[in-house]
């Protein structure tokens, strides 16, 4: 069964308060209107855009993707109502799950090609958003993150559109699996190497992956 686009949301840099100052940034999205169509490039949607292009945005972060399903266990959390975007996501999705998405599979919706790069990696903004120091925390502790899409053939999106699974990754290495090698098990060097060896994995936690597995072999001579 083909997963859905339910919200496509999207947003340009403002003040977001932070601790006693404002910070620029992008966070804030908010739902198109269905009959809306946009142009999806290699850098993001039409109308979209990052304030730290350092930490977000570029190819391989062209879109932020967040499922719906996780929305109740937030509302609930935080004891608010959550709209489509809240999480800061482009793409507010259905059966499309951490468990199941595979780094380096590729998909179809509409008329653009897209591909998982990584996970979605929660920062202070998201914690700034809801007025709640330990919401990022929270969201990686839980594995709710959500993931990105890199852009492989341009093309226009709207709500409503399939996502259609057109190449599973070879290497079948979940979201979920990824989370747990980034977040949890930082000295697992098996899994570090597993997800090295996946070819579409984002060029930033490719380098942190890297770093790591050094780490880890000179650390090695003095456990013994």
């Amino acid at each position: 069964m083909s997963a859905s686009l339910i919200s496509l949301n999207v947003g340009q840099p403002r003040p977001l308060a932070y601790r006693d100052k404002h910070v620029s940034s992008g966070f804030r999205k908010s739902p198109v209107q269905a009959a809306e169509v946009l142009w999806l490039g290699e850098t993001g949607l039409e109308g979209d855009a990052q304030a730290d292009l350092k930490n977000h945005g570029g190819p391989d972060k062209a879109v932020c993707v967040y499922p719906l399903e996780h929305y109740p266990y937030w509302s609930a959390r935080l004891d608010r109502s959550l709209e489509p975007g809240a999480f800061g996501e482009n793409f507010s999705t259905e059966r499309l799950l951490e468990p199941e998405v595979c780094v380096g599979d590729v998909y179809r919706v509409g008329g653009a090609v897209v591909q998982v790069s990584q996970p979605r990696q929660p920062c202070f903004k998201m914690a700034a958003r809801h007025g709640v120091k330990e919401l990022a925390w929270w969201v990686q502790k839980a594995g709710f993150t959500g993931f990105y899409f890199r852009c492989l053939e341009p093309g226009e999106v709207r709500v409503g559109s399939d996502i259609a699974l057109q190449e599973r990754s070879a290497a079948g290495v979940t979201v979920e699996e990824a989370n747990r090698v980034m977040h949890h098990d930082k000295r697992d060097v098996a899994g570090i190497q597993c997800l090295l060896a996946v070819p579409e994995l984002a060029a930033n936690w490719r380098r942190t992956f890297e770093k790591r597995l050094v780490d880890a072999r000179e650390d090695a001579p003095s456990r013994l």
